[in-house]
């Protein structure tokens, strides 16, 4: 074991030792001579050279030690390598009837933080694959862990969790609360006029892939569609102002002309045989999709393509992550590296010390027993 200290600087209280040193040498018992007449004819002698004497050391002893202590808790010590313990950890997710604890085990939610299962169950959904890698690493190392979850489980990211230890993986059935499904394929929203009826009718073929449902009129006039449509911007003119604040504000535009496009665009989009098909262009929070081609397959090789209208809808719409699976299938695997050993925080011990330092010397200034107050 080693001990260091988080504040080093602390140590400089430890010249306030010379406080009670100085105060118990100017309160020392001071002898007045007294004139004794037999002994008045008796010649002066040379006076005893005086010595440095301190009276009531044992007091004097506790003072010390106690602003000693003060200062080693200034400094903030650690212990390194002492033993932590290592009870076994039940958790529980929140939303599940918390299980009997052994006494000896610690028992507490998968939450942030990692409240006793005494407080109140905590709300809200939790990102449960999250929490078991942070308290992995919160654990002291060597502490057996239980885990209970429900199946389905909910919380997940992108990548199954990996701790440092093995796991008593316990799964309870439990429904999931009811959750917004994922939005439904938006509606094209078509404006301009197009070169000729093959646009039309590959625009309505997309939508009915989408959703099955036949494609929107055609807008007049430069109105921007509405939140959730995705805009079809036929004409060769740039955007009307009111499309460009649309998209700037989250939308997006599908085009076919490099004048609706600002700026260079980014592929996104190839078809079979590599060629560009279409290129991205970012405005504010939205984005301009420009198809290379005019909307026809002999020109656009890519509609022939039969995944088109999913590839579309993904740049549209990008998938999210699932965060539900089955427990069964997320029982966190092993590897990973093991948490660190967490260093042993003096400060509660000596701040009890100091306090019963304190209650002694308080005890020995004031003790009746003492022929005069400190």
């Amino acid at each position: 074991m080693s001990l260091s200290l988080l504040f080093p600087l602390g140590l400089l209280a430890l010249a306030a030792l010379v406080v009670p040193l100085l105060i118990h040498l100017a309160r020392r018992h001071h002898y007045a001579p007294l004139d004794f007449a037999a002994l008045r004819w008796l010649r002066a002698k040379a006076q005893p050279r005086q010595r440095i004497r301190f009276d009531e050391w044992p007091l004097l002893l506790v003072r010390l030690l106690l602003l000693t202590v003060l200062a080693l808790l200034l400094a903030q010590p650690l212990l390194h390598g002492a033993a932590t313990p290592t009870a076994p950890w039940v958790v529980v997710t929140p939303g599940l009837t918390p299980p009997s604890v052994d006494d000896g085990s610690e028992g507490r939610w998968l939450a942030p933080g990692f409240p006793s299962l005494e407080q109140p169950a905590p709300t809200g959904p939790q990102p449960l694959a999250s929490l078991l890698r942070e308290l992995d690493q919160a654990m002291p190392a060597g502490a057996a862990l239980t885990v209970y979850v429900p199946d389905p489980m909910p919380g997940l990211d992108g990548e199954r969790a990996r701790l440092s230890r093995l796991v008593d993986w316990r799964s309870v059935r439990h429904p999931l609360p009811a959750v917004a499904a994922f939005s439904d394929a938006p509606l094209l929203r078509v404006a301009g006029t197009a070169d000729d009826a093959q646009t039309q009718r590959v625009l309505e073929a997309v939508q009915r892939a989408w959703n099955g449902q036949p494609l929107s009129a055609v807008m007049a006039g430069d109105e921007a569609p509405a939140t959730g449509q995705v805009g079809v911007w036929l004409d060769n003119a740039a955007l009307p102002a009111t499309w460009q604040t649309w998209v700037q504000n989250g939308g997006s535009v599908l085009v076919t002309a490099a004048a609706a496009a600002p700026g260079d665009g980014v592929p996104v989009l190839r078809d079979a045989s590599g060629n560009v098909a279409m290129t991205r262009h970012a405005l504010g929070r939205g984005q301009v999709l420009r198809f290379g081609q005019r909307l026809s397959p002999a020109t656009l090789p890519i509609l022939r393509e039969a995944d088109f209208p999913r590839r579309l809808l993904d740049l549209l719409q990008p998938v999210p992550v699932p965060q539900v699976a089955s427990a069964v299938t997320q029982q966190p695997l092993t590897g990973a590296a093991p948490p660190a050993a967490q260093p042993l925080d003096l400060s509660f011990w000596l701040l009890a010390l100091v306090v019963l330092l304190f209650a002694v010397e308080r005890w020995m200034a004031t003790s009746i027993r003492r022929g005069r107050p400190a």
